[in-house]
């Protein structure tokens, strides 16, 4: 696999289009201030857990981040994993799902610092294509952080559907 060093040292792998099937999702949704973006996954990570195992529904991916429109000093998003079926809305965890369809992924290499500079690579990667960027994209956190972790070994793909 090549790579492109990126800011940070992180690096990413060379950007792809991949098409998706739809996929159902149990999430926390919320409107987020940029500073509390940690305490939002890490709460929503933690009803996520509570939910899904009483309710005993088979988690199918890692969990992802999903945003909606651009980034501000808020963020729009979900947070979850895809399931093998809806849960049923329970202490913040509602239903939501993923797109089907074509999309444009990169995987990145490091910590999570350095994933503005791997977004604007696949945006403008997406762009000298020619293929329109959706509203929405999301980052799936591969690898599990932990507090103990070098987070060079982090691994994050970031999916962005293109917009037809």
């Amino acid at each position: 696999m090549s790579s492109h060093e990126t800011d940070g040292g992180a690096s990413a792998s060379e950007p792809e289009v991949v098409h998706l099937d739809p996929a159902t999702t149990a999430v926390v949704r919320g409107v987020v201030p940029m500073t509390e973006l940690r305490d939002f996954f890490d709460a929503s990570f933690g009803a996520l857990a509570r939910t899904i195992a009483g309710q005993r529904i088979t988690m199918l991916s890692p969990a992802f981040g999903l945003y909606h429109g651009s980034p501000g000093e808020t963020l729009d998003l979900e947070v979850g994993f895809v399931t093998d079926r809806a849960v049923r809305p329970e202490a913040g965890v509602v239903v939501g799902s993923l797109p089907g369809g074509r999309a444009a992924r990169l995987s990145h290499l490091g910590a999570f610092d350095g994933l503005g500079s791997s977004w604007e690579r696949l945006h403008s990667w997406m762009r000298t294509r020619g293929l329109s960027a959706a509203e929405d994209r999301w980052e799936t956190y591969v690898t599990q952080p932990s507090p103990d972790m070098d987070p060079r070994d982090l691994r994050t793909e970031l999916t962005w559907p293109v917009a037809d």
